[in-house]
């Protein structure tokens, strides 16, 4: 997956906004004003990565199973992971980890925002 890709399908999840809060650089994904998702480009290999939230015992699980998944750059590493975009994740991992995120996120917040995210 490239990150146009991952961009259009993090813009999908019902109720995504795209800010730039750290600069040009970095895109950031919210729901209801709180973080699911980065999306950037390394300045070092020009590769793209993306900070996906995750329960730790996961994440540590895909940081042994995948060179391109490391703690969350940036980020709580217990809680996030940063995924290196350089064609060895699968499109179907990645689609399942940003909804693995996204889901983690608004499990946390209020009932009734989360009833309105779902109709």
């Amino acid at each position: 997956m490239f990150a146009d890709e991952i961009r259009e399908y993090l813009l999908s999840k019902p109720g995504a906004t795209e800010e730039q809060p750290f600069g040009p650089d970095v895109l950031v994904y919210k729901i209801r004003g709180k973080m699911f998702a980065t999306l950037g480009v390394d300045d070092h290999d020009g590769l793209g990565r993306s900070n996906l939230k995750c329960d730790p015992d996961r994440a540590e699980t895909l940081r042994e199973e995948h060179e391109a998944i490391l703690p969350g750059y940036h980020m709580n590493k217990r809680h996030w992971n940063t995924l290196v975009l350089d064609g060895s994740l699968s499109s179907r991992l990645i689609q399942d980890l940003v909804d693995h995120s996204y889901d983690l996120v608004v499990a946390k917040l209020p009932r009734k925002v989360r009833e309105e995210l779902t109709s």
